[in-house]
């Protein structure tokens, strides 16, 4: 099974497998860069995975070499993949950490190699060991007598060792079969690691999908509240404004109502200029104040006509304030649904985890 044992970021390059000089991206921006430890097969590789495609597969010899290009640039030579990986890193110190890693993996990938050599030579050994001394006992089985002698004392001892020729015969059989079965559920691990690999890159990119749809939900959410709160306040203005339409209104009532007055004082100014002639000179009077307050119901009906174009111009920024408010609550309803949706396809995602 396969575990990661170090992981950065960087930007992922190709030589070009045409002039073999150029560097050719591998992703468009920053990826994860993984060394993975296979304890199966006792080996080591260097992965990174830019959404759903694989751009390094690199299983690391002892004949390999990091090489440091500049400051914050380093490349390797593939022979397997027959290319030259290059990563870009953006700190110097993120380089080396790659590239002592990179020399730790490669001297553990030597030692597993000289191990396996070692075992190798050991099975060797036992496999010539045996070889020799069966050709020995059946030297020593013909050595000393005639052919009558052979007949009469070499019988027991053919037999035997041909008892031990079919022992050995049965038991290479075993073995061979047995390779073969460990050669069949190595392949059947390797496919399996391998469809497992290929699971767990593309639940790593969905999850990845996910993160960045929740984080710009999250950032469109944030502007709705900010936008409420904007509301919120254009609606305490439009309350503050209804209360002065509510105070104009009660003093356009008391207008009228002196106007109304003011009408019958007229009124009766009239009347008792018509019943009274002898008192002119009080008339003349009356009649200046006459003309004084039809002046005043002058202003006063030019001040009712003023609160009234005042009255009519609130009530048509309300109605507009009211449209706007309407509209932004339409679309605050379909922005919570999408979020809605957005939550319930996030708990599936979870719940098939």
């Amino acid at each position: 099974m396969e575990q990661p044992i170090f992981t950065t970021r960087a930007h992922v390059f190709q030589i070009d497998p045409s002039t073999k000089k150029n560097w050719v991206p591998a992703s468009k921006q920053a990826v994860t860069v993984s060394y993975f430890y296979d304890s199966t097969r006792n080996s080591y590789r260097i992965i990174s995975v830019d959404g759903t495609k694989v751009i390094i597969n690199s299983t690391i010899t002892p004949n390999m070499t990091f090489t440091k290009t500049s400051q914050k640039f380093g490349q390797w030579a593939d022979s397997r993949a027959n290319t030259v990986f290059g990563l870009g890193f953006s700190s110097e110190q993120q380089l080396t950490k790659f590239a002592e890693k990179f020399q730790e993996v490669k001297e553990a990938a030597k030692l597993a190699r000289d191990r396996s050599q070692e075992k190798i030579e050991t099975s060797s050994n036992h496999s010539q060991e045996s070889g020799r001394d069966t050709p020995s006992s059946t030297r020593a089985s013909s050595v000393n007598g005639t052919d009558d002698e052979k007949a009469s004392h070499g019988g027991p001892a053919d037999a035997h060792l041909k008892t031990e020729n079919d022992k050995l015969k049965l038991a290479l059989a075993q073995s061979s079969s047995n390779v073969k079965k460990w050669e069949t559920e190595l392949q059947t691990l390797r496919e399996s690691n391998a469809r497992l690999t290929s699971a767990l890159q593309e639940s790593a990119a969905s999850i990845e999908h996910w993160k960045k749809q929740f984080s710009v939900c999250k950032e469109e959410n944030e502007q709705l509240l900010s936008k409420i709160e904007e509301l919120e306040e254009q609606c305490n203005e439009i309350n503050k404004e209804k209360e002065r339409n509510a105070q104009l209104s009660r003093r356009l009532q008391e207008l009228e109502l002196e106007l109304q007055d003011k009408d019958l004082e007229l009124e009766d100014l009239r009347k008792q200029g018509e019943i009274i002639p002898q008192f002119m000179s009080e008339c003349e009077s009356v009649s200046q104040k006459l003309q004084a307050a039809e002046k005043r119901n002058k202003d006063l009906e030019e001040k009712v006509r003023n609160l009234r174009t005042e009255v009519e111009e609130s009530k048509h920024r309300q109605n507009n304030l009211k449209t706007e408010l309407k509209n932004f609550l339409d679309v605050l309803d379909g922005k919570i649904d999408e979020l809605h949706d957005f939550r319930q396809g996030l708990s599936k995602l979870g719940v098939d985890n």
